[in-house]
């Protein structure tokens, strides 16, 4: 199913909604097509091609943003999809501090792991291995709710940028 990244009148990144939802939005005059997609919507009288990024006319404003959801899906996205101790593809995450010695589950302490550095860390922490680690920060901005949820596409990345940051421009095109 293609996908449509749904931006506030300002521009900031909201949510992610099926391409038929988005061109909705842009058929009953409440968004405008900022960029299509590849996809083919057809009717009984005519096609049009979906959008692939839509902005609402009107602001739509957002009372609470909590935190950042933790999911394996988005470690994996703020960590480049790397695994942060020897830099080869990621497969799993790891408990930086191991929940069997006390160790929470929140962003500061789960890192993106490759197998083998998850099963030599095992139930060690860095220090007792030797190994260096930044220490794994949590992320913000609405730009990471949007990563978050795994779906992406190339022509989302400048809108996600500039309400993200750079270190998100490479996450949106991994």
């Amino acid at each position: 199913m293609v996908h449509a990244l749904v931006l506030n009148a300002t521009y900031e990144p909201l949510c992610v909604v099926p391409a038929r939802r988005a061109l909705l939005l842009v058929l009953m005059h409440k968004a405008i097509a900022v960029e299509d997609s590849d996809l083919v919507l057809h009717s009984a009288k005519f096609a049009v091609r979906a959008p692939s990024v839509v902005r609402l006319m009107r602001y739509v404003r957002i009372p609470y943003r909590g935190p950042v959801p933790l999911t394996r899906r988005a470690v994996f996205v703020r960590d480049g999809g790397r695994c942060v101790y020897c830099g080869t593809t990621a497969t799993s995450i790891d408990h930086v501090v191991p929940r069997s010695r006390g160790g929470a589950h929140e962003w500061s302490n789960v890192v993106s792991a490759c197998r083998r550095c998850n099963h030599v860390k095992a139930d060690r922490t860095v220090a007792d291995l030797g190994w260096r680690l930044r220490p794994p920060e949590e992320p913000s901005g609405s730009a990471w709710r949007i990563l978050g949820t795994g779906r992406s596409d190339p022509c989302w990345a400048p809108y996600l940028q500039a309400h993200g940051g750079e270190s998100i421009a490479g996450a949106a095109t991994a």
